[in-house]
């Protein structure tokens, strides 16, 4: 007999049970449904089975993976490795090709091809050239002068392209991986070259009958996997931030009860930035205003959703809507008038949802189109609002004439602080004249801060919704650890209040105390998760800073993504753990405990490799036991896990930095 499907057991998200009992009350299934009909297979689940060629499937039992081998002679450890290697191939090529848009619009914008969008912040692009020895100044002595941002731009453009197309050399985002990293990553021949170069080896070696020795493939693994990190997800983030703005601290909502029943409400979803940048143009244009009052509405009001909803959700304080497990519950709402989606993350349910419901679903990115979506408008970045304002009419349309379902609106809505990118970081903590780490370096040396996590990732609907990520980080900021995050896992902690200043009551003295002095939540929301460069930044500014070792892998630091569900995360896990950093992941992971290449990833890539290493754990308590088990190892090995005395680093201290 089936098991019952029960809502409390599959999310603790208030906005999303109600809308899952709306659902089922208008005989409407969702991925919480099908993932409750459907049992995974167990098979694949371990990354036993190899199907890359027609000789197979072949299966090898996780029971007993030794017991035989692929058609091919390939054994577990092979198959294990290869399909690990694809799954970051497929990760590293989403941001890769992400970042390479941005780049190509970055171009365009610069020669002034593109004039809808332009620099906003010159300060950022300054920065990111100053960091990859692009000079600022030309000429010499009196003839000495500032280059013009044309002619900077230019340069960052052709250089950062080599982070892409280099067949040869260091991307150039190397120049900021610690030295002792760099040099580690050297000996191990990991320093990617261009990431085109390295997902198409990786891609070939992981053929059949190429590459058939578990330590070297996963050697490229970590080749491919920091051309994400360091190369494309850091080039996208840094291309943003110069087009749209750097995000700096503001207060925004989350949740479902931003929808407004007298407003036409439109949501973007994906994960390019341009769609949400145009779209705000659209819906703020008083023609448009005045289109949608002509219907009967009071304006319109925009929401976003996923990377895209955290991305102006930082740099606009655009209320978001919900993670990934939420984008079909707000379609069960009734009041979204119009979806409009661009890349990844999307799922295909949403067109047939978005039908039963009369909602606009639209697609506008030509490398996804969906079947079942009627509708596609490919946004045009020379003229975007072609576009966009095309949807905001079809919203307009739908309000005025097509809102036949039952509307109910959840209330919940909860707002905190976003925006904390790792040059607010810098100004928060030293203001502006004397930005820097350095406290947050002695704090976790004094012990008041027992190190820092990063808990990103996905929602998954093999766990209850939101429920590890808001647990793990509750137990972490109890035990004085301070939490960053990114993409869908920061709209979990957002929706609870743990972005809230106020959240400090939840945390250990220690943190409680910083928090206090610096006005701040425990927990940093740093933006989408292609953001997570921003967390790699910020490890290695923290090294840079000093007195935390002299390599990433020195310091007391942890990641963990706790409801992972895409090959995105697992480049992502992998370029942390290649960059130093232990790393663990809830609801599975594809490897079977006592192989060889389980012990690989789970010991010989820290032991044997000096990079960082892969856990796993379900409950998040223990996920967060093992972490804080982590931190406190390095903090033994920096000899800094003795009590100390613990000094606030007030003003006078600060005025004593060197500038």
């Amino acid at each position: 007999m089936a098991k019952e499907f029960k809502i409390e057991e599959a999310t603790i998200c208030p906005s999303t049970a109600q809308m899952l009992k709306k659902a089922e009350a208008e005989g409407v299934k969702t991925a919480f449904h099908r993932a409750h009909d459907m049992s995974p297979c167990p098979i694949g689940s371990d990354a036993a089975c190899c199907k890359n060629c027609s000789m197979g499937p072949c299966r090898l039992s996780p029971k007993n993976p030794y017991e035989k081998v692929g058609v091919c002679g390939a054994t577990y450890d092979t198959i294990a490795a290869r399909n690990f290697a694809r799954m970051v191939v497929a990760g590293a090529a989403a941001h890769t090709d992400h970042g390479m848009a941005m780049l190509d619009l970055f171009k365009e914008v610069v020669e002034g091809k593109i004039t809808d969008y332009k620099i906003k912040d010159e300060a950022k692009l300054k920065y990111v050239c100053e960091e990859i020895n692009i000079p600022l100044y030309e000429g010499e002595g009196d003839n000495e002068k500032p280059r013009s941002t044309k002619d900077l731009a230019m340069e960052l453009y052709h250089t950062l392209e080599k982070t892409y197309t280099a067949v040869e050399g260091e991307i150039p985002f190397s120049k900021r991986v610690p030295a002792k990293t760099l040099e580690k990553w050297r000996e191990l021949g990991v320093v990617p070259r261009g990431s085109m170069r390295e997902l198409m080896e990786m891609m070939h070696r992981t053929h059949m009958g190429v590459d058939q020795e578990y330590q070297n493939i996963m050697r490229h693994a970590t080749r491919t996997a920091l051309s994400d990190g360091w190369g494309g997800s850091m080039v996208a983030t840094e291309i943003s931030d110069i087009l749209y703005g750097t995000p700096k601290a503001i207060v925004a909502g989350v949740d479902m009860g931003y929808l407004e029943e007298d407003k036409v409400n439109v949501i973007v979803h994906g994960h390019e930035p341009n769609l949400f940048e145009s779209m705000i143009d659209a819906v703020n244009d008083p023609k448009n205003i005045e289109k949608a009052k002509a219907a009967g509405a009071k304006g319109i009001n925009l929401l976003g959703m996923c990377c895209s909803g955290a991305e102006v959700l930082m740099r606009h304080g655009i209320p978001h809507a919900g993670n990934f497990m939420s984008t079909e519950t707000i379609i069960v709402t009734g009041a979204v008038d119009a979806m409009a989606v661009d890349v990844q993350c999307i799922k295909q349910a949403l067109g047939p949802l978005s039908e039963c419901y009369g909602t606009k679903f639209v697609t506008t990115n030509p490398r996804a189109h969906i079947e079942g979506s009627t509708i596609h408008i490919q946004l045009k970045e020379d003229k975007p609002r072609e576009c966009v304002d095309k949807i905001v009419e079809m919203a307009i349309d739908r309000f005025k004439n097509g809102r036949k379902a039952k509307i109910e609106i959840p209330k919940n809505k909860k707002l905190g602080i976003h925006g904390i990118s790792h040059e607010y970081v810098n100004y928060m903590l030293g203001g502006t004249f004397r930005s820097t780490y350095q406290p947050l370096n002695d704090n976790i040396i004094n012990g008041r801060i027992r190190g820092v996590a990063g808990v990103v990732g996905c929602t998954n609907p093999r766990v209850k919704h939101d429920y590890v990520h808001v647990e793990l980080v509750k137990e972490l900021i109890k035990n004085d650890v301070l939490v960053v995050q990114t993409g869908c896992s920061a709209i979990s902690l957002a929706k609870v209040g743990l972005m809230d200043p106020t959240a400090k009551d939840l945390c250990g003295p220690g943190l409680k105390e910083i928090c206090e002095t610096v006005g701040m939540p425990p927990v940093l929301n740093v933006g989408s998760c292609v953001d997570n460069s921003r967390i790699l930044i910020a490890c290695a500014e923290m090294v840079k800073t000093g007195g935390l070792g002299d390599s990433i892998a020195d310091l007391p630091v942890a990641g963990a993504a706790p409801e992972w569900m895409s090959e995105k995360a697992i480049s992502i896990g992998h370029y942390f753990v290649g960059s130093g950093v232990y790393t663990i992941f809830g609801a599975t992971f594809p490897s079977i405990e006592g192989t060889k290449f389980h012990k690989l990833l789970f010991d010989g890539l820290e032991s044997e490799w000096g990079l960082g290493k892969w856990d796993f754990a379900v409950d998040p308590h223990e996920m967060a036991q093992k972490m804080i088990a982590h931190i406190n190892k390095k903090r033994e090995q920096l000899g800094i896990a003795g009590k100390v005395e613990r000094k606030l680093f007030d003003m006078e201290d600060r005025r004593q930095l060197q500038a």
